[in-house]
């Protein structure tokens, strides 16, 4: 028997609306907050939701970095790779790692807007 259950992820950012708008058109969902507030929640259908908070000395983590971590990051599956890609990047998502060995490792690896790092993974 669990002891608890998971409300929320927080991920610290400089800007809460922000970043929530970023995975908002990244994973769907209904971003409740103002757009200048310390707090803002991100419900997506398949998760709780997500949530984020301002830190005013934000630092982002560094990948593939052993002495700064990355502290957490998603993994999210896409059916198209190269379209999905495009479209992360377009969102403002920065590559990290691109390089999966012609298709034979299964994911990619980029940064929100603000350093978090994420995954794209073939199923």
């Amino acid at each position: 028997m669990a002891i608890a259950t998971i409300r929320t992820l927080v991920f610290d950012c400089p800007h809460p609306y922000a970043l929530a708008d970023f995975y908002a058109r990244l994973l769907g969902g209904e971003i409740k907050g103002e757009t200048d507030s310390e707090w803002v929640d991100l419900y997506i259908s398949d998760v709780k939701r997500l949530s984020f908070q301002r830190v005013p000395d934000y630092v982002p983590p560094e990948w593939p970095s052993t002495s700064h971590s990355q502290q957490l990051h998603l993994d999210l599956d896409v059916d198209d790779m190269e379209a999905r890609e495009r479209e992360v990047l377009a969102l403002g998502a920065k590559a990290l790692d691109l390089e999966d060995e012609g298709g034979r490792r299964d994911f990619r690896v980029y940064a929100d807007p603000v350093g978090h790092p994420f995954c794209l993974i073939r199923p």
